[in-house]
């Protein structure tokens, strides 16, 4: 089972590339964040007859998140548990169906933060508590899964090309690494970093400044697996050359491969 996540940032901006890199990839399941759209307006179709089956979560013109899967997705939820008042379109959840394993599904856009110290910076960190409540919640179920998405966290230096210059962003403020560090200490993997080691893999280029020419990039898309299916994991990889195609969005594709 082939499994992505990508922040396309606007369907509608991504609307070739998207579809270009799905024929492309073939991935089984894919995460998007940031689709920028209500779920009436999402192209459904484009996507339906390349196979995928289409669940969304939207919002207008802000944040957004969808589900698109070749394989049978069951139980569908939208929203992060925790805050009944949050009406930030970040969260969407399904369990897949594979050949021989059910994957729960957690798909996020977590918030950015900035400007920080502040409400958005205060948003974020309580977002974070509420998705590490709902990982404890998937552990003691016994609940085969794994979170994935935009984390808008740069977990150490390394996923930095300059890490100096992040010092006091909200994406790599000690109190932001340490609340990821409190979620992957449930038993969480970082897919990725339990394949590949060492700096320069990144998954983020700004569009200003000529960062993509620089390589000044940052690692902040992620996948967190769960004991059980970090056992099944074959593969992570990051589809790095996408920022480098046509209208690209400012994030690559991150991907896991699943015995499952």
């Amino acid at each position: 089972m082939k499994v992505a996540t990508f922040n396309i940032n606007g369907i509608k901006a991504r609307i070739e590339a998207l579809p270009r890199w799905l024929d492309s990839a073939d991935p089984d399941v894919v995460v998007l964040q940031e689709i920028k759209s209500v779920d009436d307006a999402f192209p459904h179709a484009l996507f339906e007859d390349r196979g995928y089956n289409v669940e969304t979560h939207g919002q207008k013109s802000f944040n957004g998140v969808a589900l698109l899967s070749k394989l049978p997705l069951e139980d569908v939820t939208r929203g992060l548990p925790g805050d009944e008042s949050d009406e930030q379109a970040r969260y969407i959840e399904a369990t897949v169906m594979g050949d021989t394993t059910a994957i729960r599904v957690c798909g996020l856009y977590l918030p950015n933060g900035n400007p920080c110290p502040g409400p958005k910076y205060d948003y974020k960190l309580a977002w974070m508590e509420r998705l590490r409540a709902r990982a404890a919640a998937l552990l003691a179920a016994e609940t085969p899964f794994l979170m994935t998405g935009d984390y808008n966290i740069i977990p150490q230096a390394e996923d930095a090309r300059r890490p100096e210059a992040w010092r006091e962003d909200a994406l790599f403020r000690l109190e932001s690494r340490t609340a990821f560090r409190r979620l992957t200490a449930l038993g969480l993997t970082d897919a990725f970093r339990a394949r590949t080691f060492g700096p320069e893999h990144y998954s983020f280029w700004d569009y200003q400044a000529g960062a993509w020419n620089r390589d000044d990039g940052i690692r902040i898309d992620h996948f967190l697996l769960c004991p059980y299916t970090s056992d099944l994991l074959q593969d992570c990889q990051i589809d790095k050359a996408t920022r480098g195609e046509e209208k690209p969005s400012d994030h690559v594709p991150v991907w896991v491969d699943l015995a499952a």
